[in-house]
């Protein structure tokens, strides 16, 4: 049997920490409303994910979620249901520390009033988009949950960094919690944007595109 140490302990002590803190974040400045969104993080064993229906507002770290590594539920309130969609990215991303879903005013709204392409939901109109988050594809609509949605995802967990979940909202992965976060609200200012001007500007070059590659390792 594994022991956990007190170091994988501060370690998991500092992870609640951090989801409540980016939780409230996300939470204040608007980017998730109610009790919708979900955190989750990797554990040495297992998964730290927020409870379902609770509000990332007002996330208490010792009520967090802790799962398994074979989904079975360890300790705090029941895990989210979209833990299948989380468990995938992870299972078919050895690098994904953490994933980050909410459901943006801006993104949802895109998703209902026409994405650029399927594969690219938003053009690549700033060079922090092209850096930062990268090709973000649309995942056509099913229900809250749904098992065909987490297999879909699941597929692109190792191509992308995030998606677009249509009526739902963007679901993003990196390797901290923070840095999802991070990635997601570019994504979501670059949809506030698209919407904004989508008439009145054109993506990047392809050569200045080279260039964000050349001098960044964009990933696009």
């Amino acid at each position: 049997m594994s022991r956990i140490t007190s170091s994988q302990t501060t370690d998991e002590n500092r992870l609640r920490d951090e989801i409540c803190r980016v939780g409230a974040s996300l939470f204040n400045r608007g980017y998730t409303v109610g009790s919708s969104g979900n955190i989750s993080a990797r554990l040495p064993d297992g998964w730290l994910i927020t409870p379902t229906d609770a509000c990332l507002g007002m996330l208490d770290p010792a009520r967090l979620a802790k799962v398994a590594g074979d989904g079975t539920q360890v300790s705090g309130d029941r895990a989210s249901k979209t833990l299948a969609l989380h468990r995938g990215i992870y299972a078919n991303n050895a690098a994904v520390r953490a994933v980050v879903h909410t459901h943006s005013t801006h993104l949802v709204a895109l998703s209902l009033a026409g994405v650029w392409k399927p594969e690219d939901v938003v053009p690549p109109i700033t060079p922090y988009y092209v850096m930062k988050v990268g090709h973000v594809p649309l995942i056509p609509y099913d229900r809250p949950g749904a098992p065909a949605v987490a297999e879909q995802v699941a597929d692109l967990a190792g191509k992308v960094r995030g998606v677009l979940l249509e009526r739902l909202g963007p679901v993003v992965w990196h390797e901290s919690v923070s840095s999802a976060a991070f990635a997601l609200e570019e994504l979501e200012e670059t949809a506030k944007l698209w919407l904004m001007l989508r008439d009145k500007t054109t993506p990047l070059s392809a050569a200045a595109i080279d260039d964000l590659r050349q001098a960044f390792k964009a990933r696009w």
